[in-house]
């Protein structure tokens, strides 16, 4: 691997949809035990799963990961922090009386 070029892998995964009150999700469980590393993208093949309400839905399918340049995994270390704290929502209240 070079260390500007991406490469492309494909594995088989199990696609699991909630939609129930408790738990909305969607989570991909590799079943060749593939690990996805800072930087990697992934893209599961295949028509967009709709879960009914208060079902979970599972389906197995492929998807394919690229794989990120050493020099790309290495700005997402450095840079994930910062783009962590855009997902924080912070509240500051006071005990304030009308």
């Amino acid at each position: 691997m070079g260390m500007f070029t991406r490469r492309k892998e494909t594995a088989p995964c199990t696609v699991e949809v909630s939609h129930k009150f408790d738990s909305l999700h969607a989570h991909v469980r590799f079943n060749n035990g593939a690990v996805v590393h800072p930087g990697d993208e992934v893209l599961v093949q295949g028509p967009e799963i709709m879960a009914p309400y208060g079902e979970v839905v599972r389906e197995d399918r492929i998807a394919v990961i690229t794989r990120a340049t050493p020099l790309e995994r290495l700005w997402t270390r450095l840079t994930g922090d910062l783009d962590f704290m855009e997902l924080c929502e912070f509240s500051f209240s006071g005990e304030v009386k009308l």
